[in-house]
């Protein structure tokens, strides 16, 4: 069982190239990636989304690219060559033109040409895309795996709370099976006092029985805690799986808080109203714990 909560890091430095990815991820009800990243990275945003995808499946995750160039890899001169053989071509024919005027140096004008960015430029390189893939799928798989770990840490945590608050959760359920006679006689008991209240000493015990039996069948929670007992063990069950189990156990939680609730509406008596209010208090926690389940 995994958290959807979690942070990786990974760092390649290699073939002129630094990569830095870093993925966080929290709570999401589905999966939902987003990507930041050097406009000259684009092309790497759904391979990344892709890769991350095959063993994430729920949480909002993040992920971080950048990436520098070494100080030899960053720029690269620019000749324009045509343009230098057209100008060397030009002093050779003024040389010859003006060769009678030897006070002028069309040699020395060179230079000066060549300084111009018409004939030679410095700019930067442009990225291989063939190099650099490889390289931020490497880091990206690196941090992935750092990230996993820690959801599964985190989820082992979340595990440990869950199975405690499940414990105390069952305890509970436990004292409302032990109480349910006592219910049932203390339903009794305000029946009798009631009908003589009313009608003195003319209660007869077959109609007693009988308004007993029609207000114990409107207040009945056997079934209820059947329920419960068998969502308990399906929830116990499904901590165990090793596939993702976050939403399936978000919708049993709905349902065991019907249950709950039901069961609070027809047992009203003080000390099973106690217990009932205990048991939402746990399955509450079990609820927010779960909301970071994968």
């Amino acid at each position: 069982m995994k958290s959807m909560t979690g942070f990786g890091r990974a760092s390649i430095s290699r073939l002129d190239y630094q990569i830095d990815i870093e993925i966080k991820s929290i709570n999401h009800r589905f999966l939902e990636i987003v990507a930041r990243m050097p406009k000259e990275l684009n092309f790497m945003e759904l391979p990344i989304k892709k890769q991350l995808g095959s063993q994430l499946k729920r949480g909002r995750v993040e992920v971080y690219v950048n990436f520098k160039k070494s100080v030899s890899g960053q720029k690269e001169l620019v000749v324009n060559w045509s343009l230098v053989d057209e100008a060397v071509h030009f002093v050779t024919e003024a040389k010859e033109r003006y060769a009678a005027q030897p006070d002028i140096d069309f040699s020395a004008s060179l230079p000066q040409l060549f300084a111009s960015d018409d004939f030679l430029m410095i700019q930067e390189q442009d990225l291989d895309e063939a190099t650099i893939e490889p390289l931020i799928s490497e880091a990206a798989e690196a941090a992935l795996a750092e990230l996993v770990l820690n959801r599964e840490a985190e989820g082992l945590r979340l595990k440990e709370h869950l199975l405690n608050h499940v414990a105390a959760f069952k305890e509970a359920i436990g004292q409302i099976v032990v109480m349910t006679d006592l219910f049932e006689a203390h339903y009794r008991t305000r029946l009798e006092n009631r009908l003589n209240e009313v009608l003195g000493n003319l209660v007869d015990e077959p109609r007693l029985l009988t308004e007993l039996a029609v207000l114990l069948e409107k207040a009945d929670i056997h079934e209820e805690l059947e329920r419960l007992d068998s969502h308990v063990i399906h929830l116990t069950k499904l901590l165990e799986k090793q596939e993702p189990v976050g939403r399936e156990l978000d919708f049993l939680i709905q349902e065991m808080n019907r249950e709950v609730n039901t069961i609070g509406s027809k047992a009203n008596q003080l000390k099973l109203s106690d217990t009932v209010i205990l048991m939402k208090t746990e399955l509450e926690k079990i609820r927010e714990q779960v909301q970071n389940i994968e």
